[in-house]
């Protein structure tokens, strides 16, 4: 249900008084509706945001983003308050990787080091040696020692990417992200050919028929640095379309185009439905009543911080 232009002003002036009362920090991914990234103390990605739930001295951390991003926040501040407005708001790839599947797989391959993407669940990090975001998955990758052999997860697509950069063999777990994987090959074709001007730019997530053709491929965060820094001024971004409201910000004369998806006739891009179950009004309330609260076992957070913080020393 949308709100009208006074109603978004102010549950925003509420939602920044209560954040002053309750000396709350907003942590927002880029993936968020813009009304709340216009609240939010900080944007990022999974890397600038895990960085900065580490860091923060706030006494409450409001998650704008999804479940695993804020159990991440939970695991490393264990004695703060972790809010997320809307705990349904999951992850398609997470859910791809069950906890018990996962600890099956790792018992047969005992020498492997496992590698997990930080979209995962707490469970699943538990069972990793380090994790890695898509700004720094290949530096890790590469700091592995060649003879150790590596186990990755949960998703498919970034996993080959790594492989190919890095050139090492890796066990793949078996998952996706369906908003990354929900980009139409043929229509980015069409689209490219009335732009040929344009330059793409595409997420690892992506399969790689996509990140083939794509000029650049990076984490959310690198997209936006390489669209600042491009002397080109047109873009097809085959990422969740969140990120076009600050990218548009940071280059506002320049022409940014949603990659097409394969099957949404009435839009051309690809929005992920978890992150924007999030609103406005939820975020309020969550500020406002301190719920829902994020809680994890005392052990399953001490055992994923080891891989958080090794991913963090790397970093």
């Amino acid at each position: 249900m949308s709100i009208t232009p006074l109603q978004k002003l102010d549950l925003q002036e509420q939602v920044i008084r209560l954040k002053k009362e309750k000396n709350a920090v907003i942590l927002a991914h880029y993936y968020q509706e813009p009304e709340i990234q216009e609240v939010a103390d900080f944007i990022g990605d999974s890397l600038e945001l895990a960085k900065k739930a580490a860091q923060t001295t706030a006494d409450i951390i409001v998650f704008a983003g999804v479940h695993f991003m804020a159990e991440t926040a939970k695991i490393l501040n264990p004695s703060k308050k972790v809010l997320l407005p809307d705990l349904k708001a999951g992850c398609s790839l997470a859910e791809s990787c069950p906890p018990e599947a996962f600890r099956q797989l790792k018992e047969q391959y005992p020498d492997h080091v496992v590698v997990t993407y930080i979209n995962c669940s707490a469970e699943i990090k538990t069972l990793s040696d380090i994790v890695c975001t898509s700004s720094n998955a290949e530096s890790i990758i590469r700091s592995i020692p060649a003879d150790k052999p590596i186990i990755f997860a949960p998703d498919k697509n970034l996993g080959k990417y790594l492989i190919e950069k890095t050139g090492r063999k890796m066990l793949l777990w078996d998952g996706a992200c369906i908003v990354h994987e929900a980009f139409s090959l043929d229509k980015l074709l069409e689209l490219y050919k009335a732009n040929p001007e344009a330059k793409i730019i595409a997420h690892p997530e992506s399969e790689a028929h996509i990140l083939k053709v794509a000029n650049y491929v990076g984490s959310t965060s690198g997209m936006l640095n390489y669209v600042k820094q491009s002397p080109n001024n047109t873009f097809i971004v085959a990422t969740e379309a969140g990120i076009l409201h600050q990218m548009q910000k940071d280059v506002p004369q320049k022409t940014l185009i949603p990659a097409p998806a394969k099957e949404d006739n009435t839009c051309a891009c690809s929005e992920c439905a978890f992150m924007k179950m999030n609103t406005l009004q939820k975020l309020y309330n969550c500020l406002e009543k301190e719920d829902p609260e994020i809680t994890l076992p005392e052990d399953i957070m001490q055992k994923a911080l080891i891989p958080i913080e090794r991913m963090l020393q790397l970093s």
